[in-house]
């Protein structure tokens, strides 16, 4: 199985060991996923959006190409031909303000163009949007806050599944949706913090292409 983990951290993924001021526990979490994955014998691929010097901003001629069922960045459409082959979506970030950081929500904004990513009928009774990354069987996303779990849950209302489940990928028909949370991880133990890694490495080492048609927004490690 493919699988595509797309970090979103400004120290990228060099911040993974535990170093002293130049550590990044996303960037941990992303290494452990992607040694569970290898370990199982997944083939796996790394997109560095920070290492990359990925812009989230949409400029005028990607909206104008946009809207013509295309991408005018050459790392835009590097990005959507390495999507179209994976079978599994890992997106790895710390939560700012309650969502994702900027470079997350570009890549959502400019690499999942309409009619290359996904199209929209407008005939089309119910969900009018059809997937096209046809290879695409789930998608995990693993939050890193300082946040605590229920606050986030019950006072804030979970953006990030409203965002990235309801309003992105189920909305265009991706199915298998999975999140897992590092909650209040600035309050945990260094031992609390590796077994979460561990936990990780675990979770990717067992990771199946599934065919249940519901999405899954539970805490795995509650």
């Amino acid at each position: 199985m493919k699988i595509l983990v797309v970090l979103d951290h400004p120290y990228t993924i060099a911040s993974a060991e535990n170093v002293p001021h130049r550590r990044s526990f996303s960037a941990a979490v992303a290494a452990a996923a992607i040694r569970g994955a290898r370990s199982a014998g997944h083939e796996v691929d790394l997109i560095d959006l920070a290492a990359d010097g990925f812009q989230p901003a949409m400029t005028r001629a990607d909206l104008i190409a946009w809207r013509q069922s295309a991408a005018v960045d050459p790392l835009v459409l590097d990005y959507q031909q390495r999507l179209l082959a994976t079978d599994h979506l890992a997106l790895v970030f710390p939560v700012w303000w309650e969502a994702m950081p900027a470079a997350t929500k570009g890549f959502l904004d400019r690499v999942l163009v309409k009619g290359v990513m996904y199209e929209e009928l407008p005939e089309a009774k119910g969900n009018p949007f059809r997937n096209l990354m046809t290879n695409l069987s789930g998608v995990s996303v693993l939050s890193i806050m300082t946040t605590p779990d229920k606050a986030y849950r019950w006072w804030y209302h979970d953006p990030l599944t409203k965002i990235l489940f309801k309003g992105t990928f189920a909305k265009i028909g991706v199915k298998n949706l999975r999140w897992t949370n590092y909650p209040s991880v600035t309050d945990k133990t260094p031992q609390q913090r590796e077994q979460l890694l561990n936990q990780t490495e675990q979770k990717f080492a067992t990771l199946r292409p599934r065919t249940r048609t519901s999405a899954h927004t539970g805490n795995d490690h509650r």
